[in-house]
């Protein structure tokens, strides 16, 4: 059923605490103010940079605020929320489960904290888990939306800084920061020997918790052969570049769902939709293997995206509102939630807030 005629006149507050989740989070408020809803922002602790607000983006500064604002509902890109700010809670997701911890129960990507209403899952492969754990806990509802963030993904292309007429491919390379996983550190030599050697024009992008001195060694790498990008916004370097390396990193499983190849080094659980090498020696064939597109690949590639994400309409942030206002409509008998006294003194500590 259609519940969109319902967003008027209704508030919806965008909940963050990192930057990326800015590109998160768009794509859903564009819906949202095209159906007549009001959407307002906080930004939750000191990682978020408000800079990064557009012009006609309204922020609240307090709890108090968000109270006195009373948001019907609270997206976040996350799997924690404070239970004592109004409104129903929904989870959009920061990511796909890149399988960096252990996903066995509910861990990792399928935590469940107690803290939200409506879980919008990305796929199959999520949704099945949490539906689970909805079953089992019964204070939550489950709805397969698809993952606001990839709309502008699946859209017409508009101008892209990163798209070139350079006829060489193009190498995305990205990475996670975690000690244990990065390729930074392990690959500098050879990435070092790509950029002098210009086979192919190379773009470099890193999580924001990339150590510092990481980020200034590869920027140092700089020429007309790779550009290193620190941006918000990954989406218009994955349309940009033809193939991905890649270790452990959630961003790769949103570039393979354009049908594109992804080299990995060393990841966490090697699948039959990626080549993953474990000798920096191999890299470059493997890259090489992977522009050729070779028909196994692709079929696997193909396979794995109907259960990771299977909408490529851009139409994900529509879904997740029509499933919001349907959960604000309905009479749900769901549980109460945990009380989770010591998070949530936690997060009301770190929110400076002890009111009700």
């Amino acid at each position: 059923m259609n519940y969109l005629t319902a967003t008027a006149n209704k508030k919806y507050l965008m909940y963050i605490s990192q930057n990326y989740s800015y590109a998160i989070l768009r794509p859903l408020q564009a819906q949202i103010l095209a159906h007549g809803g009001e959407v307002r922002w906080f930004l939750a602790g000191s990682e978020v940079n408000p800079d990064f607000l557009n012009d006609d983006e309204q922020q609240l500064h307090s709890i108090k605020d968000i109270h006195s604002w009373k948001p019907d509902a609270t997206f976040a890109p996350a799997n924690l929320i404070p239970t004592f700010i109004p409104g129903i809670k929904v989870a959009v997701f920061h990511g796909f489960d890149a399988h960096k911890r252990d996903t066995t129960g509910e861990k990792g990507h399928f935590a469940i904290r107690g803290c939200f209403d409506l879980y919008c899952t990305q796929g199959p492969n999520t949704t099945k888990r949490f539906e689970e754990s909805a079953r089992k806990h019964g204070h939550f509802k489950v709805a397969q939306t698809g993952w606001p963030t990839l709309d502008p993904l699946f859209s017409d292309a508009q101008d892209n800084p990163y798209v070139s007429d350079d006829p060489r491919a193009t190498l995305l390379i990205c990475s996670t920061f975690s000690h244990r996983l990065t390729l930074a550190p392990r690959l500098y030599e050879q990435i070092k020997h790509f950029s002098e050697q210009g086979k192919w024009r190379i773009l470099v992008q890193f999580h924001p918790k990339m150590p510092h001195e990481w980020v200034e060694k590869y920027k140092a790498l700089s020429n007309q052969n790779l550009t290193f990008v620190e941006t918000d916004n990954v989406l218009p370097l994955l349309k940009a570049a033809d193939v991905m390396l890649c270790d452990t990193s959630s961003v790769m499983q949103m570039f393979l769902l354009q049908n594109k190849p992804v080299v990995t080094y060393r990841t966490r659980q090697p699948f039959p939709h990626l080549l993953d090498v474990t000798e920096a020696s191999e890299v470059e064939k493997n890259i090489d293997l992977a522009l050729t597109r070779p028909k196994e690949l692709m079929t696997a590639i193909s396979h794995y995206s109907q259960e990771l994400h299977p909408y490529n309409d851009g139409q994900s942030s529509m879904r997740v509102l029509n499933a919001t206002n349907e959960f604000l409509l309905s009479e749900n008998s769901l549980k109460s939630k945990p009380l989770n006294i010591i998070r949530q003194f936690k997060m009301r500590k770190m929110l400076n807030y002890w009111g009700w």
